[in-house]
């Protein structure tokens, strides 16, 4: 077998033709969130902290808008971290796999690296909650710049337009998928113009690149400037989103995207609505909007729906892919999903977590009522998650790239300092509404690792009372039951001992089939593992088979099809001859355990609540036989 843990090495060239259709598809969904930042970064820094839009504050602000934007997503992101893939994916779940492969047999450095990666993963929920709330409801607040009388609509309407966002997720997006980029561009190239508009009148506001104006802001303000960076920040949340989706559309399209339209469109309106606050201070109660002119504020309202829309999209994909990797890697149990695209296999819907995305969404509209208000829980859940990607990439650099100690030093100190001081200024924020996507992040690392925690000590518990397969096997040459004709499969965590199943089909149908195999599913720490490795076989003595079938975290598992694919190793398959027996545990807790009673509960509820292993591994369902057994934690 191939070594699936090498790096993939450098990316094949494409046409100039795919690159383009690649980075016009990069713009319509990797930077979705960061696209429509403009809507409210402005507004809040303005607006929220009592800050008087002179010609110096604006300055200062720009320029630490901009200095944000190069440091944290063009050096940190496009230049830096999105080098860091896994066989050409990224994402914190790969990132983290990527890390541990540094740490070798290390278990509590492997134990930490594990638990930042969750918790940044299980931070991701909260940004997916967060983001559809205050885009959509910020884009629908610019009906109340045309006139107040819309004012009472703005939280009905947001409500309306989230609630068909979420129920269209069923259908996926691989039919609408293709305009997102065209409006997208549309989306950026106004948000140019627009800004382009004001800065002509006051091209001032352009020496904000200087860093200097940046510092002078800081040191003049001290400790309620180094506060206003929690608003700041919103200029550069969805930065993770250019990593996650690196494996989608490549390192090239989204770094071209980036520089050749995205961050210059985007600082261009920046620069656009300083120039407008400069010149009208009363503006900062919507600069964003106040940008329009009258007669293109409906259609700049359309616009910006729609661009939130695909924002949203995005997030909530993102979500679903997430929560599918989560299963594969064992974190999760087995959802029910549903394949939205014939060709895109990454593209999933899972209804149990579209629903609770909903839930959580409306009920934050709702209860905050305004992007204003939605801000301040906004911020802590992505600065945090931008800190995790820098500890674990520096583990990255200096482990797995072999850098020096003061250059992985240098790039861990520059990149800490900027995420940390961000994390800061956005923590007094917790009890203004920053504890929401805490707290949502915090119920879902529970869950994520009182499932791992729990699977684990069941492996341990049923693998203690197994006995060793190479002893079955020879006593069964001693006593041999009576054989059946075709194949019967036991689906085994534990390739070494005999399963439950197996044992009980034994004892109560008297038989065993003329071939047994015994069948484990194995998830790498790889995106992908390619077809040549995917199934490994073992012939053994008495008619027994061990075989052993590999997945990435990406990979969609099919064991049928991957048991057709084996008969090009001699290993003949057919259905309508095999039986796939599976155990069904009933978990028993016990009165002391190795979690706390309320974790082993916890435990037990998502257990019984798990989806079917077969529907899972695609096996057909009149070819399941399930044997129930009673295990106690």
């Amino acid at each position: 077998m191939a070594d699936s843990r090498q790096q993939a090495g450098h990316a094949p060239q494409v046409s100039r033709s795919r690159l383009a259709g690649l980075t016009v598809a990069a713009i319509g969904v990797v930077f979705g969130d960061i696209g429509t930042s403009p809507l409210y970064t402005m507004k809040e820094v303005f607006g929220s902290h009592g800050l008087f839009p002179s010609h110096d504050n604006v300055l200062g602000i720009l320029s630490l808008a901009f200095w944000a934007l190069i440091v944290i997503v063009a050096f940190k992101y496009v230049l830096f971290i999105m080098r860091a893939d896994n066989r050409g994916e990224g994402g914190i779940m790969a990132l983290t796999a990527l890390a541990q492969r540094t740490v070798g047999s290390d278990s509590r450095t492997l134990w930490l690296l594990t638990v930042a990666g969750l918790f940044g993963a299980a931070l991701f929920y909260g940004d997916g909650v967060i983001t559809p709330a205050i885009s959509v409801l910020s884009a629908v607040e610019g009906l109340e710049v045309a006139t107040p009388a819309f004012k009472p609509f703005v939280v009905p309407l947001t409500c309306v337009v989230i609630v068909m966002l979420f129920a269209f997720q069923r259908k996926g997006t691989a039919s609408v998928g293709a305009l997102f980029g065209p409006v997208m561009i549309v989306w950026f190239l106004v948000l140019g113009l627009l800004g382009l508009n004001q800065v002509v009148r006051y091209p001032a506001v352009i020496a904000a690149i200087n860093p200097w104006f940046a510092l002078h802001f800081l040191v003049t303000y001290k400790l309620h400037g180094f506060l206003i960076l929690g608003s700041v920040v919103l200029a550069v949340t969805g930065a993770e989103a250019l990593y996650a989706d690196m494996g989608h559309f490549g390192r090239r399209p989204i770094k071209l995207a980036w520089f050749g339209l995205v961050l210059p469109c985007i600082y261009l309106n920046y620069l656009g609505q300083g120039a407008l606050l400069i010149g009208e201070p009363a503006a900062a109660r919507n600069p964003f909007y106040l940008l329009a002119p009258d007669w293109f504020l409906y259609p700049m309202v359309g616009l910006s729906t729609m661009a939130t829309i695909i924002a949203s999209q995005a997030v909530i994909s993102g979500a679903f892919s997430l929560t599918r990797q989560a299963m594969q890697l064992g974190y999760c149990p087995r959802l029910a999903f549903v394949h939205t695209s014939a060709r895109e296999i990454g593209q999933v819907y899972v209804p149990g977590v579209n629903w609770a995305l909903l839930i959580a969404v409306l009920a934050l509209v709702i209860g905050f009522k305004s992007s204003s208000a939605l801000a301040s829980a906004y911020g802590i859940a992505v600065t945090l998650t931008m800190t995790i990607d820098t500890l674990l990439a520096f583990v990255v650099v200096r482990q797995l790239w072999g850098w020096s100690s003061w250059k992985g030093a240098l790039f861990l100190i520059c990149f800490l300092t900027v995420d940390l001081a961000f994390v800061l200024a956005c923590s007094v924020k917790i009890f203004d509404g920053g504890w929401f996507p805490l707290a949502m992040g915090l119920l879902v690392f529970l869950l994520l690792t009182t499932w791992r925690r729990g699977r684990r000590l069941l492996y341990e518990r049923t693998r203690t009372d197994t006995i060793p397969l190479e002893l079955f096997i020879q006593s069964l040459f001693h006593s041999p039951p009576m054989r059946v004709p075709g194949t019967g499969i036991f689906m085994t965590a534990n390739p070494e001992g005999v399963p439950r199943a197996l044992l009980h089909n034994l004892l109560h149908n008297k038989v065993l089939h003329e071939r047994v195999v015994l069948l484990t599913v194995v998830t790498e720490d790889v995106p992908f593992v390619p077809e040549i490795d995917r199934v490994w076989i073992e012939q053994m003595d008495f008619g027994f088979v061990r075989i052993s079938v590999h997945y990435g975290f990406k990979d969609d598992p099919d064991v049928p099809l991957a048991l057709e694919q084996a008969s090009a190793c001699g290993f003949a398959f057919d259905m309508m001859e095999t039986s796939f027996f599976l155990g069904r545990e009933k978990l028993i807790p016990r009165l002391k355990g190795k979690m706390p009673p309320w974790r082993e509960h916890l435990f037990i509820v998502m257990f019984r609540n798990a989806g079917s292993a077969a529907d899972f591994l695609k096996i057909p369902a009149n070819r399941v036989v399930e044997f129930g057994t009673q295990v106690e934690l």
